[in-house]
């Protein structure tokens, strides 16, 4: 065999894993979004409070570090869907909060539909030009960096325009991390697609809840 036929056929390989890593991930991202969207339903159903909100958004979060460690075994699965479980039911009384006011629903669903096309427009756009966005690595993480010590400062100003500034600024990151991330994994660069899911699924989480804090903002009617 020559070594341009093994060339090809070890490009051919890494692109049917790269394909298979690809797949899953979005099968996985699915999955856990309606899990998510269910257990959501069932904190509002509950009428949770901002305290276990609270609870279940911590709980997530430490789940967050199991995910990572158990992303190579079989028990990654599990964890994933506990970690997104949770995200979700912490979302219950800001979405009973929102589905109170006089156009809550309808803001709810421009907000789910505004996610759907920032997180579909961005995937085809990085997986029709097969561009790499590796380079963006540093300036979102100087920027994640920037938008959480403002959150934190904001905790204690209180200043309102500050805190959509932050709102925005997070939704600019999510969709720039969206290109970074499904970049990684078409290039190779994320193979798990298990981590590839919990990265993709942050993303999506995070454009949804401040792009329901802007639309309540300038949209809300109460």
């Amino acid at each position: 065999m020559s070594y341009r036929e093994t060339t090809t056929l070890g490009t051919a390989g890494r692109s049917i894993e790269i394909n298979k890593v690809l797949r899953n991930t979005y099968f996985l991202l699915a999955m856990t979004l309606t899990f998510s969207a269910v257990t959501a339903g069932i904190a509002m159903a509950m009428n949770m409070s901002p305290m276990m909100s609270l609870v279940f958004f911590v709980a997530g979060f430490i789940m967050l570090f199991v995910v990572n460690k158990k992303a190579d075994s079989a028990s990654g699965i599990f964890w994933v869907f506990a970690f997104t479980g949770a995200l979700g039911a912490s979302l219950g009384p800001m979405l009973n909060y929102y589905a109170g006011l006089a156009n809550g629903p309808a803001l709810i669903m421009q907000a789910l539909g505004g996610t759907a096309l920032i997180f579909f427009s961005l995937s085809a756009y990085v997986l029709t030009t097969r561009k790499d966005f590796s380079f963006m690595g540093g300036f979102l993480m100087v920027g994640l960096i920037v938008v959480l010590v403002a959150a934190l400062a904001n905790i204690f100003l209180a200043i309102p325009a500050l805190s959509l500034t932050i709102s925005a600024a997070i939704i600019l990151i999510m969709s720039a991390l969206i290109l970074f991330d499904t970049s990684r994994i078409i290039n190779g660069g994320e193979t798990n697609y298990i981590r590839a899911t919990v990265s993709l699924y942050l993303n999506v989480f995070n454009i949804f809840v401040n792009l329901l804090q802007l639309l309540g903002v300038f949209g809300g009617d109460d």
